[in-house]
C-alpha cells in the first residue's frame, strides 16, 4: 500500500475536522470551550461518547487479545451496562444538582478544598498517563505504516498529529468536540464493520460457521469459572462496573460532554443509550478478533497481540481495504486525544488555578490563561509518548487498565465515601490517604503471589485501591456536618 496515498487520505481526513471546527467554533467563549454553554445535542453526544470510549487501543488490543483471553473482555463489557447505570441514575442526578462545570468542585463542596484539589490531581495524573498511552499506540501504527517511509522520526509524528488536534480544539472546546467526534465514531464503526464482512468473504463464511471455527480453536470462550484467575467472570463484571463508575463517572473529560446537555433526562437518555450501542460495538470487535486470527492462520501467519490487526489490514489486504483502516484508526485516535487535552485544560483551569473564582480576571485574561494551560498540556502529551515509546509495553490495554486501577482508585474512594456517608473529614490529612492506598495496592500487586498464592489480582486491584481509601477516610473522618447532609 502505498504511503503516499495513505498520507493523502490522513491530510484530507484532517481538513475535514478542521472545516468543522471551524464552522462549530465560531464566537465561542469560555464557556463554550468548557461545557458547551450546555446546549449539546444529547444524540450527538451519546453517539460521539462510543469513538471517545472506545479510542484506539480498543481498535487495535481488544481484536488482538482474543488469541490469549478469547472473549473474556464480554465480561468486563457487563460490569460496563451497569457501571453506566450508576451514573447515569446516581452520579449525574448530583451533578446537575449543584449545577457542576468541573464535577471535582463536588469533592470541595462535601470534602473540603484539599480533598478537591486532590481529587482534581489525581485525575490530570490519571488521564495524561492514560491518554497518551493510546496516544502513543496509535502514532506508533502510523510511523510504522506512513511516515517511516518519508524518513519523519517518531518524535516529529508526534508532535505534527498534536497540531492537529490543538488547531481544531483551541477555540471550540467542548462545543467543536460534540461534532468532531460524532464524525469520528461513524469512521470507526464504518471502517470495523467494512473489515469484518470483508474477512468473511475471503474466508467464504458466514457468522455462524466463523464462530463455530472460533469455538474450535478457543477463540469464543466467554466466562471464565476458575476463582482464583484474573479472568473469573464475577472478578470481571464488578470490576467492569467501577472501571465505568471510575473512568466515566468521576473522569471530568467523559462527563463534561454529559453536563453540557441542557436537562438531566436528556443526559440520562445519552448515558443508557451509549451504554448499549457500546456493547454491541465491543461484541463486534471481539468477532473481528477472532476472524483476524482465523485470516491469519489461512495466510500462514504467526504474528499476534496489538500488530495483527494493523499487519493483516496494511500487508494483506487490498489498498481499499487499508485505506479505510487507517480512517478508522485516526477516527479512534482523535476523539481519545481531542478530548483528553480538552478535560486536562479544563480541570487545570478551573480546579487547580480557579480562574472562574478570580474576580481579577476579565474574559479576555481567562481565555489567554487556558490558551497557554491548552498548549502547556500538548507539550507534556508529547513527552510522555516518547517515554512510552521507550517503554514499549506489548499490550496498552493491559497498561491502561492498570494506570487506570491505581490512579482512579483514591478517586473512587473520594467520591463513595461523600455519596455514602454524611461524615466530614479532617480535610488536611486527605491527601496522604488519597497516595498511600496506591502505593499499598503497589506493594499488593508487586508481591501477590508470595501473599496470596495462586490466587490472581487482576482489575479488582481498582476496587481494591478504593476501599483502602474509603477505609482512610473513615479514620480521619469528624461527625456529620450541615453540607454533608445538604448534598445528600
Amino acid at each position: 500500500m502505498s504511503p503516499v496515498l495513505l498520507f493523502s487520505v490522513v491530510i484530507v481526513y484532517f481538513l475535514i475536522l478542521l472545516a468543522v471546527a471551524w464552522y462549530t467554533g465560531k464566537n465561542s467563549d469560555n464557556h463554550s470551550f468548557f461545557i458547551g454553554n450546555k446546549n449539546s445535542n444529547w444524540m450527538l453526544v451519546a453517539f460521539g461518547m462510543v469513538g471517545t470510549s472506545l479510542s484506539g487501543v480498543t481498535f487495535v488490543s481488544v481484536p488482538g487479545a482474543v488469541a490469549k483471553e478469547s472473549f473474556a473482555y464480554l465480561q468486563i463489557a457487563i460490569g460496563y451496562l451497569i457501571g453506566y447505570l450508576m451514573i447515569a441514575y446516581v452520579l449525574l442526578p448530583l451533578y446537575y444538582r449543584l449545577n457542576l462545570t468541573s464535577i471535582y468542585n463536588y469533592l470541595s463542596k462535601r470534602l473540603g478544598y484539599r480533598s478537591y484539589k486532590t481529587g482534581s490531581s489525581f485525575f490530570i495524573l490519571s488521564r495524561v498517563l492514560g491518554a497518551t498511552a493510546r496516544l502513543y499506540l496509535v502514532v506508533n501504527i502510523l510511523q510504522e505504516a506512513i511516515l517511516n517511509s518519508f524518513n519523519i522520526p517518531f518524535w516529529a509524528t508526534t508532535l505534527i498529529i498534536l497540531v492537529m488536534i490543538l488547531l481544531y480544539t483551541f477555540e471550540g472546546g467542548v462545543k467543536t468536540i460534540v461534532y468532531t467526534d460524532t464524525l469520528q465514531t461513524s469512521c470507526m464503526l464504518a471502517g470495523l464493520v467494512i473489515c469484518v464482512f470483508y474477512i468473511l468473504n475471503q474466508m467464504n463464511m458466514g457468522f455462524g460457521e466463523s464462530l463455530q471455527v472460533m469455538s474450535e480453536k478457543g477463540y469464543s470462550t466467554i466466562f471464565f469459572t476458575d476463582p482464583n484467575s484474573r479472568y473469573f467472570f464475577l472478578k470481571q463484571i464488578v470490576a467492569g462496573a467501577f472501571i465505568t463508575v471510575t473512568m466515566t463517572g468521576m473522569d471530568q473529560e467523559m462527563m463534561q460532554k454529559n453536563i453540557s446537555v441542557k436537562t438531566l433526562k436528556d443526559s440520562q437518555k445519552n448515558v443508557v443509550s451509549m451504554a448499549l450501542v457500546l456493547s454491541v460495538v465491543l461484541v463486534i470487535f471481539l468477532f473481528l478478533g477472532g476472524l483476524l486470527y482465523l485470516y491469519a492462520d489461512s495466510l500462514n501467519i504467526t504474528v499476534t497481540g496489538d500488530k495483527i490487526f494493523p499487519t493483516l489490514a496494511l500487508e494483506h489486504m487490498p489498498p481499499y481495504v487499508s485505506v479505510i483502516f487507517i480512517i478508522a484508526l485516526i477516527s479512534a485516535l482523535f476523539p481519545s486525544a481531542d478530548g483528553a487535552i480538552t478535560a486536562l485544560t479544563s480541570t487545570f483551569c478551573i480546579d487547580i488555578l480557579g480562574i472562574q473564582r478570580r474576580a481579577d480576571l476579565s474574559q479576555a485574561a481567562q481565555k489567554k490563561i487556558r490558551q497557554r494551560v491548552h498548549l502547556s498540556f500538548a507539550a507534556i502529551f508529547l513527552v510522555f509518548v516518547l517515554v512510552f515509546k521507550w517503554v514499549d509495553d506489548p499490550s496498552m490495554i493491559g497498561l491502561i487498565l492498570k494506570i487506570a486501577a491505581y490512579t482512579y482508585g483514591p478517586l473512587l474512594g473520594l467520591f463513595t465515601f461523600g455519596i455514602l456517608t454524611k461524615k466530614a473529614v479532617k480535610d488536611r490529612w486527605v491527601p496522604y490517604v488519597c497516595i498511600a492506598a496506591p502505593a499499598i495496592c503497589f506493594l499488593l500487586d508487586k508481591y501477590q503471589k508470595m501473599i496470596f498464592g495462586s490466587f490472581e489480582i487482576g482489575l479488582e486491584l481498582l476496587i481494591i485501591n478504593g476501599t483502602l481509601t474509603f477505609i482512610g477516610l473513615l479514620l480521619i473522618a469528624e461527625k456529620k456536618n450541615a453540607t454533608a447532609e445538604a448534598l445528600a
